[in-house]
């Protein structure tokens, strides 16, 4: 029925990485700089490295530099979220809605899809390897 959309699925998947990571890239800014309506946290605390991954591997996503490595980090990191601030302090572990970890879920799944099948168009990476290999 929406086959039509099959032309543009690394277009679609590109803007996905693109989003995914600016969003990721501002939880980490609210952490770190304090934007954004938050206070920083500390930056020798679970929440302070939480915060630098998200600083740093949110941009380098949304870039498509070192997409898959950044995108594996950010998945296992929000894995750990979810189970460390959201099940162990909320409980429900099969209820993300319930113990509010549900966009820890989403970004966990999300990310460790990009770690498996790449960037997708509009990368850093892609622009890397063509200027290695041009054909």
């Amino acid at each position: 029925m929406l086959r039509f959309l099959d032309s543009y699925g690394g277009c679609i998947k590109g803007t996905l990485r693109i989003v995914a990571g600016y969003g990721f890239m501002l939880h980490g800014a609210q952490k770190i700089l304090g934007v954004l309506g938050r206070d920083p946290v500390e930056l020798a605390s679970l929440l302070g490295v939480a915060g630098l991954v998200e600083l740093i591997a949110g941009p380098l996503i949304a870039l498509g530099l070192f997409t898959r490595p950044a995108a594996f980090l950010a998945s296992g990191q929000m894995a750990v979220a979810y189970f460390v601030a959201h099940v162990a302090v909320e409980g429900n572990l099969l209820f993300p809605v319930a113990n509010r970890g549900e966009p820890a879920v989403l970004y966990c799944f999300l990310f460790l899809y990009i770690a498996a099948t790449g960037p997708g168009d509009w990368s850093l990476d892609g622009l890397l390897r063509k200027s290695k290999n041009p054909s």
